[in-house]
């Protein structure tokens, strides 16, 4: 299936350190199991050669982290990301909600995985965050586009988490400085899907479902 970007999907330039830059947020957006501690310490020795924009929320986060338990840490991801729709993980739920399209922005991320040699584990959604970062982490030009698609979700994600004063919040944050200003149009994107929120349609879609992490801390993110 041809795939269509935006403007500035198509012309988005990706530099030498988006790949480690995305890898990183991919990691530590993962559900923090036992191997987070070692995915933290490699997320924060990948901080230290980013672009300060990119490192400084990064750095945040992985500080945060540091300094709090981990069964703590993964009760506030449940709380934050498996109860709360304004804090959802899957991106085609704010393009979609729970409609018919739904699943075909689910097929669309598939065939592009596909299409660059990528295969997902069979009970694994594509439009999980940390995949899609893990995707565009191995295959930059691709990625960067599939993220600008979503860009209007990432960006509604990032201010429900800054309002709700979330660490994950500092995350968000160093995705959006990977990725291109808003443009005009865009940012009435995301003010128009603050205000109307995803389609409502339902047709059994759970977009709460929780991926299975598999421990691999040095390719990181959920496989």
């Amino acid at each position: 299936m041809k795939r269509t970007f935006s403007r500035t999907a198509r012309t988005a330039r990706t530099e030498p350190w988006h790949s480690p830059a995305w890898q990183a947020q991919s990691l530590l957006l993962a559900y923090p199991d036992e191997q987070f501690e070692q995915r933290l310490a490699l997320a924060a020795r990948v901080a230290a050669t980013l672009p300060e924009p990119v490192a400084r929320p990064l750095l945040r986060f992985t500080a945060h982290a540091e300094r709090t338990a981990l069964t703590d840490l993964a009760a506030a991801y449940v709380a934050t990301f498996d109860h709360r729709k304004r804090c959802c993980l899957y991106l085609t739920y704010y393009a979609h909600g729970d409609t018919r399209k739904r699943g075909i922005g689910l097929l669309r991320l598939k065939q592009a995985y596909a299409a660059a040699g990528w295969r997902l584990a069979d009970d694994e959604l594509p439009d999980h965050l940390a995949v899609v970062l893990e995707f565009a982490a191995t295959d930059p030009a691709a990625g960067i586009g599939l993220l600008s698609e979503h860009r209007a979700g990432l960006e509604l994600l990032r201010l429900a988490l800054n309002d709700d004063g979330s660490p994950w919040g500092h995350l968000l944050d160093s995705v959006s400085a990977t990725l291109p200003a808003l443009a005009g149009d865009e940012r009435e994107a995301v003010l128009r899907l603050a205000a109307e929120g995803p389609p409502e349609e339902q047709v059994g879609l759970d977009p709460y479902a929780a991926p299975v992490f598999l421990p691999d801390p040095v390719v990181g993110g959920p496989r």
